[in-house]
């Protein structure tokens, strides 16, 4: 509810509220990627989101703090999001928020698997020969620590990296590069320029080179909120690392 209630005030002119929620599987490198303590396992992921005018990232680093609130007076206690906190972590879940200023926010909550709930799991784990290349991987991403750690995982999968935080840097890279990109991986909501934009301006100087946006957003609010086109190749974050090395070879040999 105080979730919702936050959607609301951040949508002042109206807007859209949507709530969704899925079976996921976290493993140790998606929590070290976040810096917290690992407890990969099964979780239920709810997500939710609205198209409000979305959360500054200073401001992100502070908004589960008591007392905390960039309300006006009278308009909020700052006890919303510090209780929702609360309760997530009773609880043994964990609770992210993926946001930038304009384009809305998404809370996502992770709480433990129920062990008596019936699960149904994959086929099991895809050899990893065959989830590695040797193609040169462009990611673009503005979360210094999921970069360097997807830089590291895909290099151990056998392929060229280059690296950008920006799409105002992912062009520099490509101006000054001189052999072939074979795929672009990169954040969609990005400042300044996002993901779509920097694949607008990088795409000429690469025809050949395939795409694969990724967002913490959920597919339905990227696509249905015209960020990006209805059937583009794209992974929500979190992902397993091998998921990605799947996604990235049905793309290469689409």
């Amino acid at each position: 509810m105080n979730l919702a209630v936050n959607s609301r005030d951040a949508m002042p002119n109206g807007g859209k509220l949507t709530i969704e929620t899925k079976n996921v599987e976290l493993d140790k490198n998606y929590f070290r990627s976040q810096g917290v303590e690992e407890q990969p396992g099964l979780y239920v992921m709810m997500a939710v989101k609205d198209t409000g005018i979305g959360i500054d990232k200073e401001i992100q680093q502070r908004i589960f703090e008591p007392f905390y609130t960039t309300k006006g007076i009278n308009k909020g206690t700052g006890l919303g999001l510090s209780t929702v906190y609360g309760i997530i972590k009773q609880n043994q879940g964990f609770i992210w928020v993926y946001s930038e200023p304009g384009h809305g926010s998404t809370f996502k909550i992770y709480l433990p698997k129920n062990e008596k709930t019936e699960w149904i799991k994959g086929k099991g784990r895809t050899p990893i020969e065959k989830l590695s290349g040797s193609e040169t991987i462009l990611i673009v991403e503005d979360d210094d620590r999921l970069r360097k750690l997807l830089r590291i995982t895909l290099e151990k999968y056998g392929y060229k990296v280059l690296d950008a935080g920006n799409g105002e840097e992912a062009i520099e890279i490509c101006n000054s590069y001189d052999g072939i990109i074979q795929l672009m991986i990169t954040d969609v909501v990005m400042p300044k320029m996002n993901g779509k934009e920097a694949v607008d301006r990088i795409q000429p100087l690469y025809p050949k080179m395939k795409v694969i946006f990724m967002s913490g957003y959920t597919d339905d609010a990227i696509s249905h909120h015209g960020v990006l086109e209805p059937g583009l190749n794209f992974i929500e974050k979190p992902f397993k690392h091998e998921q990605l090395a799947l996604k990235i070879r049905e793309v290469l040999c689409e």
